[in-house]
């Protein structure tokens, strides 16, 4: 198929495979017929004529994969090229089509990221960097072991996708071309990597296509998925699709003739082009309405691109002259666009020959929105010198954003998976519905006006008693549906939400706001409770309360972690924010330090006279550490506590394997027996010592929060502000909505982490944050 011709039927494209096979759309070409198209691609939109990026990006690419070929016999750098074109369709910059070509370089070859920034810069080899990491994420879970590891697995593996895509969008946008190269080419892989490989497209990256707004990629995601995970359905799609097919193109062609016609007549200059629906939306409607292909009427739609929003209610006045609506399908998502800022006008009409259609009215710059959704945002826009221009940086942190959202802080791996597949679920739609002042809300279908309450604000559905919707007084489960007008009841007098609320909701962030509300409701009897829990454990170690109890020692630990007074610990610990020994521990050894034995004088004189007999031989590590009293240490670092230079520390001379390093608060330190104790030592950083400067060591802290949507978001961009790489991450809720979150990441020194935790604590909603001591 030539250039021209698949340009002019880019609108008919699932009318385009005649025998409704999605396989492989393109002919085998060579790589350099393909670079070639590659490059025309990019001329076509780009508006500088340097395309050196992009040769040199095509050379090491080709020099890197010359000796592999693919499942199907072709050179390797086939897929990249094909990858690249992608992105061109796109019409992204020149580096992230020279990342494309070079997303495996750094997998499948010995070239190093450090090359590749040294060739080609830093932005393309933070794509490749981020890209690479996505590929060695086994999504589904392909690890040995059970089910619900792979679950785990799977969960967290997401989590860090999300965050590579906090980094740069457009590394998700490269996987997208990634996964639809390696869709059309499925057919080479065995049966049960084709359903693996299309299950996770069509539950995962479909999804996050039709997010991103990028139809052009989640329709044909869509469609192949379908193929390999429902033969049967999807074959039998096109032979019925297939059945009097040019009677139904003749049919289309018949309004589009009618409707080009009257709409000239109206003076308005207008593209219009009709298709049959592509299969997984007649799938779709199939599974949501319970119905059989001959049960499906409207599978035409026709697409009217006019230049202007008034020529959009224009046309739609000629249309609905011309043809009889259907009452209740007509969808304005012009003034009311979509979560992914999809916008068009759609109506579903009567032909005359009593067939429904479906019409979609947009301008041309919708229309690009639609095919291209985020990637527009993201395009490439320079003069013609070479040049970047300023580009609108704020609108691209609002859609990411909206991305990072979806990474809500649930108890544990599988309730976030749970979530994400929900929310990213391709079945599922969402409801429109109106304040009483006219404001838009949009909810998951299915909500309620509890929902719609919290949409508003926490105090208004805190204090709901009850509803109208459309006037008429409802119940508090009453499905909303497109289109109401709702009206929340509130009374002063309220005794605020019932737990059963927890099963009538949709929305997550209902959800999260009437656990919070419990969590504040129960601060008193959390109190009780630890008060209760810290008097048992200084009972159970034996520690006179009266002795620990001290203003000074109080003042201590609220600063340690940020309580404003000594309630506010009770209360953490009552709720499990804290532990017990973690506060007693820590005023236990306040409280040691300030009352240390006095040494009698035949006690100093023994000490003098041990000294004398042992000479004292200092031992330097390589991590920067000084030990006293041991020649040619090996020196290591626990991993309980996570030392760092500026902490205080501890060395404990371990069974063969050296000395190990420990902060002082450490809970194994502090809880070590009598008889173990006599193998701590002294130890100190080296405050000079050039080597620990250039070092950097593993931190780990724990973070409690209320929970609320987008909190994950917002302290992943703290860090990601502080240039800080997070090693590892795990979040758990509680019922009460308060959020537990374990992190590590590398670090240079005490000071440095202090100033990244004083970044998160200004994250709405932190309640605290601590190092992990054991």
């Amino acid at each position: 198929m030539t250039e021209e011709k698949k340009e002019k039927k880019t609108e008919m494209k699932e009318v385009v495979f005649d025998d409704g096979k999605i396989e492989d759309i393109q002919e085998f070409q060579s790589p350099e017929q393909l670079f070639q198209d590659l490059i025309s691609r990019v001329r076509k939109y780009h508006p500088s004529d340097d395309i050196s990026l992009i040769e040199k990006a095509y050379k090491i690419a080709y020099e890197a994969h010359k000796d592999q070929v693919r499942k199907s016999g072709e050179p390797y750098i086939i897929h990249p090229l094909y990858v690249a074109i992608v992105l061109a369709d796109l019409e992204l910059d020149k580096e992230t089509i020279a990342a494309g070509l070079m997303h495996d370089v750094v997998e499948d070859t010995i070239m190093t990221e450090e090359e590749i920034e040294k060739e080609f810069g830093s932005d393309v080899a933070l794509l490749v960097d981020g890209v690479t990491k996505l590929q060695q994420l086994q999504l589904s879970g392909d690890n040995e072991g059970k089910t619900s590891d792979k679950l785990e697995l799977q969960a967290e593996n997401l989590r860090k996708m999300f965050l590579a895509m906090a980094k740069d969008i457009r590394v998700i946008l490269i996987k997208l071309a990634d996964r639809l190269h390696n869709m059309r080419t499925l057919k080479h892989m065995p049966p049960e990597k084709q359903q693996r490989i299309a299950r996770e497209t069509l539950d995962i990256y479909a999804p996050i296509a039709q997010r991103l707004g990028i139809s052009k990629i989640k329709v044909e995601l869509d469609d192949l998925s379908l193929k390999y995970l429902e033969p049967e359905i999807y074959y039998d799609l096109v032979n019925k699709i297939a059945i009097r097919r040019s009677e139904r193109e003749d049919y289309i062609q018949g309004i589009v003739n009618e409707l080009s016609t009257h709409i000239e007549n109206a003076d308005i200059k207008a593209q219009i082009d009709g298709r049959i629906k592509h299969f997984f939306s007649i799938y779709k409607k199939m599974v949501n309405q319970d119905k059989s292909i001959d049960q499906i009427y409207d599978l035409f739609a026709v697409r009217i691109i006019v230049d202007s929003v008034k020529d959009c209610y224009a046309a739609l006045g000629v249309i609905h002259e011309m043809y009889k609506p259907i009452p209740g399908r007509f969808k304005d998502y012009i003034a009311m666009p979509k979560p992914n800022m999809y916008r068009s006008l759609h109506t579903t009409l009567i032909g005359t020959n009593g067939q429904p259609f479906e019409i979609q009215i947009r301008t041309y710059e919708m229309h690009k929105a639609a095919e291209y959704g985020i990637a527009a945002h993201w395009k490439y826009k320079e003069a013609s010198d070479g040049k970047k221009a300023q580009e609108q940086e704020e609108e691209k942190l609002v859609w990411l954003r909206q991305i990072l959202e979806w990474q809500r802080d649930m108890s544990d791996n599988k309730e976030f998976l749970n979530l994400l597949k929900s929310d990213l679920d391709l079945f599922s739609d969402s409801v429109y519905c109106f304040t009483p002042t006219g404001d838009v809300k949009n909810l998951p279908a299915g909500s309620t006006p509890i929902d719609f309450a919290y949409s508003i604000h926490s105090a208004v559905g805190n204090k709901m008693i009850g509803a109208r919707v459309n006037g008429r007084l409802v119940t508090i489960d009453y499905e909303i549906k497109n289109g109401d007008r709702i009206e929340i009841m509130t009374s002063q007098n309220s005794k605020g939400p019932s737990r059963d609320w927890l099963s009538v909701v949709k929305s997550t962030q209902a959800k999260s706001k009437i656990n919070q509300w419990f969590k504040n409701e129960l601060k008193e009897d959390n109190i009780i409770k630890g008060k209760e829990l810290l008097a048992a454990y200084c009972k159970a170690k034996a520690i006179n309360t009266l002795d620990i109890m001290k203003p000074e020692y109080m003042n201590a630990i609220m600063q340690k972690y940020g309580f404003k007074d000594w309630d506010s610990v009770h209360a953490a610990v009552g709720h499990g924010g804290l532990k017990e020994g973690q506060i007693i521990n820590k005023m236990q050894e306040l409280y040691d330090k300030a009352h240390k034995k006095e040494m009698t004088d035949e006690e100093v004189l023994a000490s003098v006279a041990e000294g004398a007999s042992h000479r004292k031989v200092v031992a330097k590590s390589k991590g920067g550490i000084t030990v006293k009293g041991i020649h040619d240490v090996a020196v290591r670092f626990s991993k309980c506590c996570s030392p760092v230079p500026g902490d205080e520390i501890v060395g404990f001379v371990t069974r063969g394997r050296g000395v190990s390093i420990h902060r002082t608060d450490c809970i194994n330190v502090i809880n070590m027996p009598e008889m173990e104790r006599i193998r701590l030592i002294d130890a100190e950083w080296q405050q000079s010592s050039e080597e620990m400067a250039s070092e950097k060591y593993i931190a780990e802290i724990m973070i409690y929060a209320n929970n609320r949507s987008g909190l994950l978001a917002d302290i992943s961009r703290s860090l990601t502000e502080k240039n800080v790489d997070i090693l590892s991450m795990n979040t758990r809720t509680s019922k009460q909505g308060l959020v537990t979150m374990s992190m590590s990441f590398e670090i240079r020194s005490r000071e440095e982490l202090n100033r990244i935790i004083d970044k998160i604590r200004s994250v709405e909603s932190i309640i605290d944050i601590e190092r992990t001591t054991g």
